[in-house]
């Protein structure tokens, strides 16, 4: 909990620079919802930049609160901390219910496709915005970790340490497999693209259901889903699921995960840089990449392979039963890994 700093408030800034896109479309102007905690202060190079995974948010409180507040790892009173909402999400940035200032309309489906590196993009505006020169650590899992990596290739120079979590250089086959099962269920949802209220929960339920089976695994299901008396029906797993599906229901939009959806497919650090060695020889940074042992959505290949192509690198693995998701609920664990990381090379900021 960080005591001076109960009540967050995501800001917002509105670059009115067009931003070009991979895809070839261009967004006329692009608002970005973001949180900062701590002072900045450029002497003392404290920026720490968190990057959110694709249902997040810009308020790593709500889904990091064991890595930052007082007297924890990431504390306010030492470190000015960045955490800005993702290009095509619905927490304040610009997405496909946002109003597009050409039409006057939500883009709705017509929000273009967009990539980790356009959203690394709106991430270089709000830097500049903030006037920040240099961060000190930027640090995020799963698809944070995506956009860190990709940002570390394209601005080496801005990084002094980077901690890539449960991610990878390229996205697979397994990962954008998973995501395109999920977005058959949106589709199969009929009201996907009608204009009420209500229109493809349905299908965003059933999609996030899918979506559990990649972020945890069996051990998980078998440790906390087992039924305490044999049954014929109603078991536990089965309202987990729905659980699951209908908690993001309450929260997240269709298209928007819809299009991070995309978004994440579309990573590849590699894409106009040679190749994925090639690119990750461009990072300078000092980098701790961490794994963990049962994900199954980012096994830890994909993390050696980070580690055997950053120059600068260190690799640490998470013993954990969560799979995927242990980088959000391995508390213990990453405060250990990151800070014996720190002091080992005198990083840490007092």
């Amino acid at each position: 909990m960080i005591d001076n700093y109960q009540k967050t408030v995501v800001q917002s800034f509105t670059s009115h620079q067009p931003l070009a896109l991979e895809c070839g479309e261009t967004l006329a102007s692009v608002d970005i919802g973001y949180c900062t905690y701590g002072t900045y202060q450029p002497e003392k190079n404290n920026v720490i930049w968190v990057f959110h995974a694709l249902t997040g948010n810009a308020d790593p409180l709500d889904w990091w609160d064991g890595l930052i507040g007082d007297g924890l790892l990431f504390d306010p009173k030492h470190y000015f901390i960045v955490c800005a909402n993702v290009l095509g999400s619905c927490y304040g940035s610009t997405c496909p219910s946002s109003t597009n200032p050409i039409t006057g309309k939500s883009y709705h489906k017509e929000f273009p496709l967009i990539t980790v590196r356009d959203i690394v993009h709106t991430h270089r505006l709000l830097k500049d915005h903030l006037g920040i020169k240099k961060i000190h650590i930027g640090i995020g899992g799963s698809l944070g970790g995506q956009q860190l990596l990709e940002w570390a290739v394209m601005e080496p120079s801005l990084f002094e340490i980077i901690i890539p979590i449960a991610t990878n250089a390229k996205f697979s086959p397994w990962g954008i497999a998973f995501n395109e099962t999920q977005r058959m269920a949106l589709e199969a949802d009929k009201t996907l693209y009608d204009l009420h209220p209500e229109a493809g929960r349905a299908g965003l339920a059933a999609a996030r259901a899918i979506a559990m089976l990649s972020y945890r695994n069996y051990i998980t299901y078998d440790n906390a889903q087992q039924d305490k008396a044999s049954q014929l029906d109603q078991f536990r797993a089965s309202s987990y699921q729905r659980y699951q599906g209908l908690k993001l229901v309450k929260r997240f939009e269709p298209l928007a995960y819809l299009s991070l959806s995309k978004a994440m497919d579309s990573h590849d650090i590699g894409r106009g840089r040679g190749g994925l060695k090639k690119a990750l020889a461009l990072i300078t940074a000092t980098t701790l990449v961490i794994g963990i042992t049962s994900d199954v959505l980012f096994p830890i290949k994909e993390q050696e392979f980070l580690d055997q192509h950053i120059r600068k690198s260190q690799l640490e693995i998470i013993d954990s039963d969560y799979g995927h998701d242990g980088f959000l609920i391995e508390y213990g664990q990453l405060t250990y890994l990151i800070s014996q990381f720190l002091n080992n090379n005198n990083l840490f900021r007092q």
